[in-house]
């Protein structure tokens, strides 16, 4: 009898412990996500040659797009990214689309000019952007950053225009 009881304990002991782990990761993870990273401190490289420090953006709610004319979803979802742009630039977002350094500047340059791009369009030769942002490498990915610098959502792929639009709407208000 003394040995069933003993067994109950540890059993009940274990299951506390595993519950108590439980909320401890989920916590952690709650945590790690809710907590806004800032973005990195980089200056961009417009097709001018114009430099657009990260810290003049400050602000304003920015959209940072790495993009290739190369990679189709990134053509297809440009003239929402326009039209996005459009809708909330009077409102205090900021677009910079980043053109993978695989792109050949030519073709960037060929691409914004034939399709009036609005927004500023910088080239990342070296990579050194796409490192900064986390080693970006899939295309297209974008960063949406609050007016003081930091990062609230990064979309890998086509971003449901929607829901990136109420999250713009909720960056701009605050």
């Amino acid at each position: 009898m003394q040995a069933e009881t003993t067994n109950s304990r540890q059993r009940t002991w274990i299951k506390a412990v595993g519950a108590i782990a439980v909320v401890a990761v989920a916590t952690v993870g709650y945590l790690s996500m809710s907590s806004q990273k800032a973005a990195p401190d980089v200056t961009f490289t417009s097709l001018s040659g114009e430099k657009v420090p990260m810290q003049t953006l400050r602000g304003k709610v920015v959209m940072v797009n790495f993009w290739a004319t190369s990679c189709t979803t990134c053509v297809h979802e440009m003239p929402q990214m326009v039209q996005t742009y459009n809708k909330y630039k009077d409102k205090g977002l900021d677009f910079v689309a980043v053109a993978m350094s695989y792109d050949p500047p030519n073709y960037v340059l060929n691409y914004a000019q034939s399709r009036n791009l609005p927004f500023k369009v910088a080239l990342d030769t070296q990579g050194d952007l796409a490192k900064s942002f986390g080693d970006v490498k899939l295309t297209p990915t974008t960063y949406i950053i609050d007016k003081n610098g930091k990062i609230i959502k990064r979309y890998v792929g086509e971003p449901e225009f929607a829901e990136l639009h109420q999250l713009l709407e909720k960056a701009l208000a605050a």
